[in-house]
């Protein structure tokens, strides 16, 4: 059982047979060491996170009628709903005597391998499934037209749910105007449940309820073929990952459905100077040509957000928005702002501590490999948010520019 600050009849359940892990610095080892995940939800609303990164992750899942509602999950082939404690505990072991849970598993890969398009995942829990919805809801969140940024070459936006963060969303996407319709949009999305210090890639186009886009073959081809042990091709993590889908979803409402796009995942990097890393260090030469290249045919778009605080993400002490504790994380994370804006990859790796980041950025991986591969980039900070997510827990994030 892992998860932040367990009660105490949680911890009386420790014995032989049942380990009580309490928070861990990295989840995606908990689902790698699981053959199956139960998440027997009984309160709470909205789409629950521990599904997604469980399926993300292949794993077969046993949960609720309450937390698939907002999932839409295919009961018996996505996941297995439950209802009542016997069937839960039923249907677990079903999956783990059988071989249901590894066809599951294997199932979920060849399905998304196969698709022809990415369907939407957050579609009608994190913003409106309805067109018309979802277009009157974007234009509240990005707000009246103002004068676009001319000489753009990049765009840093959060990807916390749009409702907590319209504001950084509305700092960066109000930038875009007419002139950058026509280049390909390369996407940097954190890829929260992936393979560290690989870059996820997929031909597929990516739909959203406004329509589906174009990705670029020639570009992913290249990448592919360059760096070929640092892909991950078709990466299953595509499926549910939001950072990504939420900045297709906003730059599909400013130039309409058929955009082209090059949508990476990028996985945690692990070394203090990530190029040590024979992959990272073949990726990102080879993006960086890419870059180089085709300079004014590319705008780039980074999905990230900044600091994990509080008692969900494993600290001792209730994280609130812009009191206490706070207060010095924001002039941390300002200080690693300033490092992006002047291009600083040295700069600002040194301030993350590579993987010993105290600060839990979810994005430094992205942020890394836009600024080696643009080095020319220096940035402007027009928004920075602190959200508390729940009472003792805060996400900070913000929207930025670059020019180039």
């Amino acid at each position: 059982v892992a998860g932040t600050t367990p009660a105490p009849r949680v911890l009386a359940l420790a014995s032989a047979h049942v380990e009580i892990s309490g928070w861990v610095p990295d989840i995606r080892a908990a689902y790698a060491a699981a053959r199956v995940f139960a998440a027997p939800m009984r309160v709470g609303t909205g789409l629950q996170n521990k599904l997604l990164e469980a399926m993300a992750m292949a794993l077969p899942c046993v949960t609720t009628p309450l937390a698939n509602n907002a999932l839409g999950a295919t009961d018996g082939q996505q996941v297995r709903v439950a209802g009542t404690a016997a069937e839960v505990a039923q249907a677990f072991g079903q999956l783990l005597e059988d071989e249901a849970g590894a066809e599951m598993k294997a199932q979920r890969r060849a399905e998304f391998a196969a698709a022809v398009v990415r369907q939407p995942s957050h579609a009608g829990a994190a913003y409106p499934e309805d067109p018309a919805e979802l277009r009157a809801t974007v234009d509240q969140w990005l707000g009246p037209a103002v004068e676009p940024a001319a000489g753009l070459l990049a765009i840093a936006a959060p990807h916390v749910s749009p409702e907590g963060g319209y504001d950084s969303y509305r700092s960066a996407y109000r930038l875009l105007g007419s002139a950058y319709k026509d280049r390909t949009f390369v996407i940097l999305g954190t890829s929260h449940y992936g393979e560290p210090d690989r870059f996820g890639l997929t031909r597929k186009p990516w739909v959203t309820p406004f329509g589906e886009t174009r990705p670029h073959p020639g570009l992913i081809d290249e990448l592919e073929r360059l760096a070929p042990g640092a892909v991950l091709m078709e990466d299953y993590c595509h499926a549910v990952e939001h950072s990504i889908e939420f900045q297709v979803m906003f730059l599909q409402s400013i130039y309409g459905p058929d955009i082209s796009i090059l949508p990476v995942l990028c996985g945690a990097h692990t070394r203090d100077i990530p190029e040590e890393e024979d992959n990272v260090r073949r990726f990102l030469g080879t993006l960086g040509d890419i870059a180089a290249r085709e300079k004014s045919r590319l705008l780039w778009v980074l999905g990230v957000d900044m600091a994990h605080m509080g008692q969900r993400y494993g600290d001792p002490f209730e994280a609130l928005a812009h009191q206490n504790e706070m207060l010095a994380v924001g002039g941390d994370d300002r200080d690693r702002m300033d490092r992006m804006a002047a291009g600083d990859a040295q700069g600002f790796w040194e301030r993350i501590g590579g993987s010993r980041d105290a600060l839990k950025w979810c994005g430094s991986s992205p942020i890394y490999t836009f600024l080696k591969v643009c080095p020319e980039a220096r940035g402007t900070l027009h928004h920075y948010e602190q959200w508390n997510i729940d009472p003792a827990s805060v996400v900070t994030f913000a929207g930025m520019s670059f020019t180039g």
